[in-house]
This record gives C-alpha cells, sequence and structure tokens, in this order.
C-alpha cells in the first residue's frame, strides 16, 4: 500500500526512495507483525480464555501432556492476521507471486481454523475426519499449482536438487501432482512437529530465514547468476513475505515458549507448513526445502514409519511418534528436547544455504 500510494510522493520527499527497496520493506514488515504479536497477543489470549477455546489433549499422547488441558489454542490467527496486515502495508501489490503465496497461506489456515472449531466445539481431540482435512489441502494445493503450472514458463517444471548448478530432469505434467504432494507433505509435517511448547515456532523461524535469502538472492539476476540458481523475476517480493513471517513466529514464540501461554493450533500449522512448501516451488528449491525443514521431515517421517511397521509387523519402532514424542517417553525433559531439535535445524538450514557454494 505505501509503494502503491506513498511512493509516487518521492518526487517531492526523496526519502522515501527506501521504499523501493525490498530489504527495508522486508526488515520493517518484521517488525511490523512483530509489534502487531506484541500487542495484540496479551488481548488474544484474553480472548480465548473467555470464550473458552482451550487445547483438547487426546489421551494416547504422553501423560505429561494432560497438563496442557484448556490452554488457549488457535493462536496461530494472530500470525496470519499480522502477516496479512503487514503485506497489505509493506507489500508490492503488483507482485502476483506475494497473492498466490499469501491466498494460499490464507485458505490453508482456514482448513486448520475449520478443524480446531471443531476439536473445540464437540471437545475433541480429533477434529474433523482425517480425509476430510486432506480433501482441504487437496483442493488448495491443486488449486496453486495449477496456476503455477499454466501461468509458468518452461523452467517452471524443471526439478533442482542441491549440489547441482542445472536441473537434472523435466517433470512435465508430473510436476503437477508432485507439487501437490510437496505442499500437504509440508503442511502435515509442521502439523506433526507442532506438539511441544516452542518446538514447531522456532524451527519456522530458522525456515524462513532462509528462505528470506533464498527469495532474495533468486528475484536478483546478479546474485543468481553468480551462484548459479534460476532466476525468477518477482520472487524477491517474497522475502517480503519471509520476513513478516520471521516477525510474526518471534512475536508468537514470546507467548508460546514454555510453558505456553498459547498454542498455534492447526490453524497456524498447517498454513505455515503448506506456505513453505509454496514458496519453494515458486522458486525452485522444491528439493532443497525438504533439507532446511529437515527436523520437520524427519517427524513426519517417523510417523509414517510407525503406522507402516505396525501394520506389516506388529511391532513399533519408536516408543511413540512424532519422533518429539519418543524422547519425551524416554526421559528427556521438553525443554531440553525443543532447544536440541532447535539446534538441529539450525545446522539443516546451514548445510542447506552451504550448497548453494558446492555445485
Amino acid at each position: 500500500m505505501l509503494l502503491e500510494f506513498i511512493y509516487p510522493l518521492v518526487t517531492y520527499l526523496t526519502p522515501l526512495n527506501v521504499l523501493q527497496y525490498i530489504t527495508f520493506r522486508g526488515a520493517y514488515s518484521a517488525l511490523t507483525t512483530l509489534l502487531i504479536c506484541f500487542l495484540c497477543g496479551p488481548r488474544l489470549i484474553k480472548a480465548l480464555h473467555r470464550l473458552k477455546v482451550g487445547q483438547v489433549i487426546r489421551t494416547d499422547g504422553p501423560a505429561t501432556h494432560l497438563q496442557k488441558t484448556g490452554t488457549p489454542t488457535m493462536g496461530g490467527l494472530l500470525i496470519i492476521l499480522s502477516v496479512v496486515f503487514s503485506l497489505l502495508i509493506w507489500q508490492d501489490l503488483h507482485n502476483t507471486k506475494v497473492w498466490l503465496t499469501l491466498g494460499a497461506f490464507v485458505a490453508l489456515g482456514l482448513v486448520g481454523f475449520i478443524d480446531d472449531f471443531i476439536k473445540v466445539h464437540f471437545h475433541n481431540s480429533a477434529g474433523i475426519p482425517a480425509w476430510a482435512k486432506l480433501l482441504g489441502q487437496g483442493l488448495v494445493a491443486l488449486t496453486v499449482v495449477l496456476i503455477l503450472y499454466f501461468s509458468g514458463d518452461e523452467e517452471t517444471t524443471l526439478l533442482y536438487v542441491p549440489f547441482l548448478k542445472y536441473p537434472v530432469l523435466d517433470l512435465g505434467v508430473l510436476w503437477i501432482p508432485f507439487g501437490v504432494l510437496l505442499i500437504m507433505g509440508e503442511s502435515n509435517a509442521v502439523n506433526f512437529t507442532d506438539g511441544l511448547d516452542g518446538l514447531a515456532t522456532g524451527l519456522l523461524i530458522l525456515v524462513f530465514t532462509a528462505l528470506a535469502l533464498l527469495t532474495y538472492i533468486s528475484g536478483r539476476a546478479d546474485y543468481a547468476a553468480y551462484l548459479g540458481i534460476p532466476y525468477l523475476a518477482g520472487s524477491g517480493e517474497l522475502t517480503v513475505f519471509c520476513l513478516a513471517m520471521i516477525g510474526a513466529c518471534v512475536g508468537f514464540l514470546w507467548f508460546n515458549s514454555h510453558p505456553a501461554e498459547v498454542i498455534m493450533g492447526d490453524v497456524g500449522s498447517l498454513s505455515m507448513g503448506g506456505v513453505i512448501a509454496v514458496i519453494s516451488l515458486i522458486i525452485k528449491k522444491e528439493v532443497l526445502v525438504l533439507v532446511i525443514g529437515g527436523v520437520f521431515v524427519l517427524e513426519i517421517a517417523s510417523v509414517i514409519l510407525q503406522i507402516a511397521s505396525f501394520k506389516i509387523r506388529k511391532k513399533r519402532i519408536f516408543k511413540m511418534a512424532p519422533l518429539h514424542h519418543h524422547f519425551e517417553e524416554s526421559g528427556w525433559q521438553e525443554t531440553k528436547i525443543v532447544t536440541r531439535f532447535w539446534i538441529l535445524g539450525g545446522l539443516f538450514v546451514i548445510i542447506a544455504l552451504s550448497t548453494l557454494k558446492i555445485q
């Protein structure tokens, strides 16, 4: 909005020239979401308490989690609303990539909101049926991927892998199901990870930090050429989105750190997980994002392996899945698990970014 209505006044007020810089608008988009979370967080928590929007804990989970029963949930609404407000101020509103990303973010948040609402309203930890949740995610993912497929160029369906400068494969029409599965998988991976106070939020800060850097250099022809990665015009504006997400997550972590005053809920985890995949599809980092969010991959992989092992062998691999529950059942304290998973997440980000120079 500022770029649209205020920047034209640069002729009369030259300091407004800073608005053309993505880094400036990105920094202030992060500051905006951070301040909104700090200012509105306590009010939201009080409102959720008043409306009795409390977390319903699954009975088959770790016994230590029963004390979290009643903790206000659906805190992801704070993240979504702060990001939308910030982007309307600082984003280039003519950029279609931003609108597509924002649309997917809000739509997946709506799927999560419905699931959270069912849990709270009917005091049922299951929420909506799994097939209904997957259907909602699938419809959003398919819409996004089809838009990218039919509005993109020959670069869209190419598959790049870490350590290699050139694409290894042109997926063609198979890129559509590939993209849908990536969005749904990443969305659910973050959802599975969101089980301990601050765990998913801290990891999301790390992931969006990496994506902010990748979107920026992908939108700069000079940096992209130097690093040997695809230059994608307009993708630099997604840096503003990523930095807004970082600010919102940092602000939310203030209230979500142990012991959590508010829980993200599916409205937050499904939307943020899905939008990570959407951004990776746009900037052609579909494989690299699996390294960046390596902890999320480990979490969802642990669930898949646990289910497969039990169905085939009638034996469990882990004491409990997702993976963080396994360590809880092994006697690790919640704060120790969260801190160590954050460290592991940071290592995955460093490894992923190092591939930019090793190719």
